[in-house]
């Protein structure tokens, strides 16, 4: 595929692996084409290539500058050739060293804290019909309730 008027080349001997190849001296309409059509790989070979990666938002494995081919990503840079093609980029990234690490989310609410989300995840848990997350959440805010010293009004 050849854009011309963005000076955008898009390379795919390899089947499904696709490399976009921006040497346009303007290399805006390049980008803005590069970010929709989401490469696998990107190369920039601009001068002051450095100044267009913080543009790019939806390439997988990007190459700046002439003495970056991506052959080097792909065998020796660190990073690797696993990656995504066919625009799924927009929502996945290559496999990397982050692929086998192991993540934990931990939460921690205090009374006040739970007082103040806990009718909106009830309400949530309800429209999902999921019972016993809502009860969860309701029997806990009763117990606050029933600690609390008596109020008139």
């Amino acid at each position: 595929m050849h854009n011309s008027e963005a000076m955008v080349l898009i390379d795919m001997p390899a089947g499904p692996s696709e490399v976009l190849f921006i040497a346009d001296e303007h290399a805006s309409p390049a980008i803005t084409f590069s970010n929709m059509y989401a490469p696998e790989h990107l190369i920039i070979n601009v001068k002051d290539a450095e100044k267009w990666e913080g543009l790019i938002e939806n390439a997988c494995s990007v190459f700046i500058g002439p003495w970056t081919p991506e052959s080097v990503g792909d065998y020796a840079s660190g990073t690797n050739h696993v990656l995504p093609t066919y625009g799924y980029v927009r929502m996945y990234s290559g496999v990397s060293l982050d692929s086998f690490l192991k993540f934990m989310t931990v939460q921690s609410l205090t009374e006040e804290g739970l007082r103040n989300l806990g009718p909106y995840v009830a309400t949530m848990a309800e429209i999902e019909g999921l019972d016993a997350h809502k009860r969860a959440v309701t029997l806990r805010l009763k117990d606050i309730e029933a600690r609390q010293p008596f109020q008139t009004k």
